[in-house]
């Protein structure tokens, strides 16, 4: 897990080669004025997908992980909250892996809770189980999903 501005990407980007290319378009695109949806950078290898959510409690927001991407999540119009737990402490699963989505579910909590404002980003690699969407109100972020080489 890496929490850090976007203004610092570029320490990140030989972690991955796709990195360079997502910190990019992070960094130059409106990201306030981008349309919500899918947003293809590199086919299904790098995309993005613009959000708008509503902010829920931790108690309702599921711990996920990730087999084939890894996730840079980057709030536009609001604070959010995000849980970290080590994939190998979590325990309950309440949804099994479904490659169409790329996801598993959890009920396990975290006991990390970090708050990324705008120009930050998190980034959950799939050892990283991650509780996303936790604040107050609406407000619009980004995810892209950058899958692992």
């Amino acid at each position: 897990m890496i929490l850090d501005l976007l203004e610092n990407s570029a320490r990140y980007e030989s972690l991955n080669p796709r990195f360079k290319q997502a910190f990019d378009f992070l960094k130059t695109s409106d990201l306030a004025n981008l349309p919500l949806g899918i947003k293809e950078l590199d086919g299904k290898n790098l995309y993005a997908n613009v959000q708008e959510i509503e902010g829920r409690t931790p108690e309702l927001v599921h711990v996920e992980t990730h087999e084939k991407y890894i996730d840079i999540q980057v709030p536009v119009s609001g604070t959010e909250w995000m849980g970290w737990i080590p994939r190998e402490n979590l325990k309950q699963i309440t949804s099994e892996y479904s490659a169409e989505k790329d996801v598993t579910l959890y009920a396990d909590k975290t006991a990390n809770l970090i708050a990324v404002q705008p120009s930050e980003f998190a980034v959950f690699f799939p050892d990283d189980g991650h509780q996303p969407g936790i604040g107050k109100g609406k407000w619009k972020k980004v995810v892209i999903k950058v899958k692992v080489s």
